[in-house]
């Protein structure tokens, strides 16, 4: 199996015994259970110890049309022995499970790579469907690749037979025959999946349960004793070195949630998550449903404007106020967002970011947000942001936004993206005690010395005062109309909206004293070429970086947390390089940001075609900054990309 170019630099032919690291896909209709088989596979691969990183992607249509080019859903897992950042540029292994799922996603195989075909699927109404002239599993279209057709259909009825299922219902098990037989070809152990089986179907359905095992144990059959030759091989993927430790892995819908309940016991508060559903941010809501126990009260409002109030007053009663969207809620949440900083009341707002503008790209990945959460409400409304790079950073990035909101009485955005939110990767349970407890303070006494209270009075770090309602003599207002300074009363003076702007401006300025300083993910401070990036870019960025050096280029790698207020040696660290190359996923927002902040001439890698940047990508944009390559970057334009198949063509 060759690993994975994505990673390594080390090639190697698809008959390697040892791979170092190895990149596969599986590919198929949205209801073929492509999702819950990758899923499955990674658990093997965590337990096998492998280090790895997925991308589930799969259509916006809840129902697509089945065989139809726009109802393909794939998962790809990247697995190896060594570091993993990414799910990997080209895969090594193409599942496809249908013509469909074979003709959107085999562009992207790696030159003698492996598909494996269903070729119970590949009859005329489905390859009609999927646009094909002819069979591509009989002509040469194929013949850049090795080829492995059976009829996982026929194999996996013969497999359930005994259990008397209707037709339809055994070929849902197909996907448990294709996920045997890759757990062979991996050497993955089959156990932790026979009891994850019944687990979830054997009190409820134990002839679905035994029908799933069966299948899984002849997929997995069918790789021990079939006599092909060619390119199907039992590999082993060694264990990545790891220090000793508690792993899980984890997504970024569930590392934020974590994260938030970390924070909230960290600031000593009960939380309160008022949500809406949408793509892909729902899953936040669905993971905190399932933590009462820690204080946490969960409330699915009937729009995105109710949702967010109804934060904003748990955060005035005294709570830890908590709500997530994706960017068509978050345009919605705007104006209660603005309401949250005339109050001052701390806030976490997560927005999950997909393609946009409007409905856009629902279960896509973009990181198009940017402007809406540093500037994207009416009047001037500072807000701090932050960025998680990974799912596992996510889980740090939401105790860092708890920890600025309650220190600085402030909404604050934490930015995630459908790639962060949906992948996973192994990560080790940090030790509770090695974070330092952020306690929220209230106002239990008069502060103004005459037995009155002035909740707008603000300490040396321009930040008021909390005070919980129905505190004895503490009786207050406040609201979204601009407030007299100290006192809080309704003043329309043109010197007080002044001042208090100018207040507020500097209480988030304030909190870059409060971050740490920016540093340099790889490489030196200073040289050639700094390639900045934020958010789901860390690991192509890293990557790519990483290959450029080990070719003598002078380029580093510097990656933004803080994305507002900027870390404040961020300016001159940016100024120490002769160029600044941003790759991001729009049309070049937080290079304008660089620009206006530090007068930097930052160059744009721009990409929005709803997936994430191949590390190659990166990789020739920096090349061109050290042999005179005219490009994209030079140009500002954006990158270039094989396309999928337009299924109206």
């Amino acid at each position: 199996m060759a690993t994975i170019t994505a990673e390594h630099e080390h090639e190697a032919s698809v008959q390697d015994a040892s791979p170092e690291a190895v990149v596969v896909r599986f590919a198929g209709d949205s209801g073929d259970g492509m999702q819950l088989t990758g899923g499955q596979f990674t658990l093997s691969t965590a337990l096998a110890g492998n280090d790895l990183a997925t991308f589930p992607d799969f259509p916006a249509e809840i129902r697509a049309p089945q065989g139809t080019l726009f109802g393909v859903s794939a998962f790809q897992i990247n697995f190896g022995s060594s570091e993993i950042t990414t799910a990997g540029d080209a895969p090594d292994v193409l599942v496809a499970m249908n013509p469909a799922a074979l003709k959107v996603n085999v562009p992207a195989l790696k030159p003698g790579g492996l598909v494996i075909a269903d070729t119970g699927e590949f009859n005329k109404r489905n390859l009609e469907k999927a646009k094909y002239d002819a069979n591509p599993l009989e002509d040469d279209s194929l013949a850049k690749w090795d080829v492995l057709a059976f009829d996982i259909s026929a194999l996996t009825l013969e497999a359930v037979k005994p259990f008397g299922l209707g037709n339809k219902e055994a070929l849902r098990c197909k996907n448990m025959w294709t996920l045997g037989l890759a757990l062979w070809m991996f050497d993955r152990d089959r156990q932790p999946l026979i009891d994850w089986l019944n687990g979830k179907f054997g009190k409820k359905n134990p002839v679905l349960a035994e029908a799933n095992i069966a299948a899984l144990n002849a997929g997995h059959a069918y790789g021990e004793t079939a006599e092909l030759a060619g390119p199907l091989k039992k590999l082993h993927v060694d264990p990545v070195p790891s220090e000793p430790g508690l792993y899980r892995t984890i997504t970024g819908a569930e590392a934020v949630s974590l994260g938030l309940v970390a924070g909230a016991q960290l600031a000593e508060l009960p939380m309160f998550f008022g949500g809406y559903p949408i793509t892909p941010a729902s899953a936040i809501l669905h993971n905190l449903v399932k933590m009462k126990e820690f204080g946490v009260t969960t409330f699915q409002a009937e729009d995105e404007i109710a949702a967010i109030c109804s934060a904003i007053g748990a955060s005035y009663a005294g709570q830890l106020g908590v709500t997530s969207s994706s960017g068509p809620g978050i345009a919605l949440k705007g104006e209660a967002m603005g309401l949250a900083v005339m109050t001052e009341l701390p806030l976490v707002i997560v927005n999950s970011q997909r393609g946009g503008p409007s409905t856009g790209l629902p279960t896509k990945t973009e990181q198009s947000d940017l402007y809406q959460a540093v500037y994207g409400r009416n009047g001037d409304a500072p807000m701090p942001v932050i960025a998680a790079c990974s799912p596992a950073d996510a889980f740090e990035c939401a105790i860092e936004a708890c920890r600025i909101a309650v220190q600085f009485m402030t909404p604050v955005v934490l930015l995630t993206d459908g790639y962060i939110g949906n992948a996973s990767e192994p990560w080790k349970v940090p030790d509770p005690k090695s974070y330092a407890p952020f306690p929220a303070k209230f106002l239990e006494e008069s502060n103004n010395g005459e037995g009155h209270v002035l909740p707008f009075k603000r300490d040396e770090r321009g930040v008021r005062p909390w005070i919980k309602p129905g505190t004895e003599g503490l009786m207050h207002r406040i609201g979204g109309i601009e407030k007299g300074i100290d006192t809080g009363d309704i003043d329309y003076a043109p010197a007080v909206h002044q001042a208090q702007t100018d207040a507020r401006k500097a209480k988030i300025d304030g909190v870059a004293k409060a971050i740490p300083a920016q540093d340099v993910c790889l490489g030196e401070e200073g040289g050639k070429l700094a390639v900045v990036g934020w958010g789901s870019t860390y690991g192509p960025i890293h990557q790519a970086v990483r290959r450029a050096r080990k070719k003598g280029l002078d380029v580093a790698h510097v990656h933004v947390r803080h994305v507002w207020p900027l870390p404040e040696n961020l300016g001159d660290l940016l100024k120490g390089f002769d160029k600044v190359l941003v790759p991001e996923m729009n049309t070049g927002q937080f290079k304008t940001v660089l620009r206006d902040q530090f007068l930097v001439d930052a160059k744009p890698l721009t990409k929005t075609s709803g997936q994430p940047f191949a590390i190659a990508e990166i990789e020739e944009a920096i090349a061109s900054f050290f042999d005179g390559v005219p490009g994209h970057v030079e140009g500002e334009v954006a990158v270039n990309e094989t396309q999928l198949p337009n299924p109206e063509a």
